[in-house]
């Protein structure tokens, strides 16, 4: 592959071969060069998700925790290694879950049927509501997406959230387009089945997105007694797919279980454990 100058961006007939280095623990030998505008010396590894990474045989054992219900602390113990190392560990896996996500939508295409729903949890305490709204393939349960919004308290806890933090602002709607543009070019238009909830603020959204899409909505059933509240009681479940999933991702992501004290302090690093999980869910458990 033609590398080009990570510090004067110059073009690769401008780099010569300059030896190679082979890092501890791996035998293949890793090709230097060095540019001969600016002088600087640059490898194949200097264009890594990995660059200047160590510890990296415990990644897999990093991401084996974190999908299995196990919070940045316990990992961090489990696997003998600062809690500071862990939250690095942390932060790579997500962002090389994205770029594989981002790789495994693009095989995707002519989808005609997804459900999709919003999950609610909290950042920090539970006046500080969060939404999580997730689109999963109907039957094959693959997840296309999920992103997490701010959103504001309601019901018995509205009056104290905002005398406590003010007013929250409501992102539910702007990121759920978002999420539908970005998995817009999997899905077949013109035939695609939409199934949801009741919810109001859906149709809106569908409409603009997916003009052609076909939208069918089911009215909300109480929740059976296992399944983290999502799997629902009654016989025949029309949005079984979807709340399956869900009832995965809240058993097997930390913040998300019920009635639990591993809390989110961040919206965003909810958002990475969520990625984490989606990639892992889409390449592991569902091939």
């Amino acid at each position: 592959m033609k590398r080009i100058c990570p510090q004067c961006h110059s073009k690769p007939n401008n780099h010569i071969r300059n030896g190679f280095f082979v890092r501890a623990g791996v035998r293949t030998p890793i090709q230097r060069y060095r540019c001969k505008l600016c002088k600087k010396e640059f490898s194949d590894a200097t264009f890594q998700l990995r660059y200047r990474q160590r510890k990296r045989n415990i990644n897999g054992l990093a991401l084996k925790q974190l999908i299995s219900s196990g919070s940045l602390r316990r990992a961090a113990k489990v696997l003998n290694i600062n809690r500071k190392t862990m939250v690095r560990k942390f932060k790579y896996l997500a962002n090389k879950s994205r770029i594989e996500q981002d790789r495994y939508l693009k095989t995707l295409s002519n989808i005609t049927e997804i459900q999709f729903d919003d999950m609610e949890s909290f950042e920090h305490s539970k006046l500080k509501p969060l939404s999580i709204t997730i689109v999963v393939q109907k039957n094959t349960r693959v997840i296309l997406g999920a992103k997490v919004s701010q959103m504001p308290a309601k019901g018995l806890i509205a009056k104290r959230s905002r005398k406590k933090y003010g007013k929250r602002k409501d992102h539910r709607k702007k990121n759920r387009e978002i999420l539908l543009e970005k998995i817009k070019p999997c899905i077949n238009d013109k035939f695609a089945l939409i199934e949801t909830d009741e919810q109001p603020h859906y149709p809106s959204s569908i409409k603009r997105i997916f003009p052609q899409a076909e939208h069918i909505s089911y009215k909300g059933r109480k929740a059976c007694v296992v399944g983290q509240g999502e799997l629902k009681a009654g016989g025949f479940d029309p949005l079984f797919s979807l709340n399956h999933t869900c009832a995965m991702l809240r058993y097997s992501i930390s913040r998300l279980v019920r009635r639990t004290w591993t809390t989110t302090k961040l919206a965003e690093r909810l958002q990475d454990h969520i990625d984490i999980y989606i990639n892992y869910h889409n390449q592991m458990l569902l091939s």
